[in-house]
């Protein structure tokens, strides 16, 4: 089975504070602790579950892994690139979690001259099912990082550059001997990037990046579904010191609607008709995902559940010509209020009826008889 989501787990969003997080995990904990749920076998499985949300969630270099790959960051025998929903080459991108939790002093992955790669970020966006069907273009504002124009990234006040850190003599570890056992460590005086600025740039601060809204256009393929995530390789955070950026995902998501649920390419949507039409027959008007309208005859002695099929009126199927189809399920809506003369035509009609016109009925209750009597009562 599965893992639901962390955040849907503690019943909170993605931009959760920690303060927030704690929060909600003390409040679910507390409800579905052992002790206060003594043989709930259910209780106990939501403690654990909730449980290894928080532990996962609670820490800054875990939750970001999670964020950017979800339950894979933390499963091995994950095979090759693309996993999770992911693009690009996933052992490659695994490596930077492992310098994250692993690395010297928790500092990033780190290039020559001390540069680091840029953070991925992660932007939730929100569209009709309508759009989903027929694709679209979105522009976005994005807060980030970007490179810093007047340093070229480097940090460094223009016209001077990096010196190397004498500590470290550009490696940017150091080791210590103690015992029999040598530790090695990120450089104190340099933080692990191997140089120093001297001269720092007065824009950035010596961080090469300076902070900004990027505008960016997403294309939103038409066939879509909820729950997809789309990579932009180089969109998120500039790295520091000239470092390569991190990358932005889309975690997009479709409202729901009013009158259609989806599932995959297919279309369903419950339509409630009048007593008289399904007993006589006759026909409505629907709506399709696509905007226009279709009807749809209904046979005399239609009952509550049937579907008629539409063929080729669903979602379109991704990077594909194929459409599914439409499902319009009928539900028989039993008159309320009635007036005196409606229900003088009921009880007429009720009188006058014969199993032919309750087959089903009939049949299901001269079963009920035979039952009891099988059993002697």
């Amino acid at each position: 089975m599965a893992k639901r989501d962390y955040y849907e787990v503690l019943g909170v969003h993605a931009q959760v504070t920690e303060t927030e997080l704690k929060s909600a995990y003390r409040k679910l904990a507390m409800q579905f602790h052992p002790d206060r749920n003594p043989g709930n076998a259910e209780a106990e499985a939501r403690f654990k579950e909730v449980s290894e949300a928080y532990e996962v969630l609670k820490d800054p270099n875990r939750r970001a892994a999670y964020d950017r790959f979800g339950h894979a960051a933390f499963e091995g025998g994950m095979g090759g690139g693309g996993q999770a929903g992911f693009g690009g080459d996933f052992a490659s991108a695994m490596s930077d979690i492992f310098d994250e939790f692993f690395g010297m002093g928790g500092q990033r992955r780190r290039g020559g001259g001390g540069r680091e790669r840029g953070a991925d970020l992660r932007y939730n966006l929100e569209i009709e099912l309508e759009e989903s069907f027929t694709g679209k273009t979105v522009e976005i504002e994005v807060p980030t990082s970007a490179t810093c124009v007047t340093c070229s990234g480097s940090g460094a006040k223009p016209g001077t550059s990096p010196t190397t850190c004498q500590t470290c003599k550009g490696a940017g570890r150091v080791r210590a001997t103690q015992g029999f056992f040598t530790l090695e460590r990120a450089c104190p005086t340099c933080q692990g990037r191997g140089t120093i600025i001297t001269d720092p740039c007065e824009v950035c601060s010596g961080q090469g990046r300076i902070s900004e809204e990027r505008k960016l256009s997403v294309n939103i393929p038409a066939g879509i579904e909820d729950g997809t995530r789309i990579r932009l390789a180089g969109e998120g955070e500039a790295g520091v010191m000239g470092g390569p950026s991190g990358d932005l995902y889309i975690f997009l998501s479709i409202k729901p609607h009013a009158f259609f649920q989806r599932e995959g390419a297919d279309i369903f949507c419950r339509v409630p008709i009048s007593l008289t039409t399904a007993a006589l027959g006759g026909e409505f008007e629907v709506p399709t995902v696509s905007g226009e309208k279709t009807r749809v005859k209904v046979p005399e002695g239609t009952q509550t559940g049937r579907q008629f099929r539409l063929k080729s009126k669903g979602m379109p199927v991704i990077r594909s010509p194929q459409f599914g189809d439409m499902y319009i399920q009928v539900v028989v809506e039993t008159p309320r209020n009635l007036t005196k003369r409606q229900r003088e035509l009921l009880e007429a009609f009720e009188e006058e009826a014969s199993q032919d016109n309750h087959p089903e009925s009939h049949g299901f209750f001269s079963r009920v008889k035979d039952f009891f009597e099988g059993l002697g009562t």
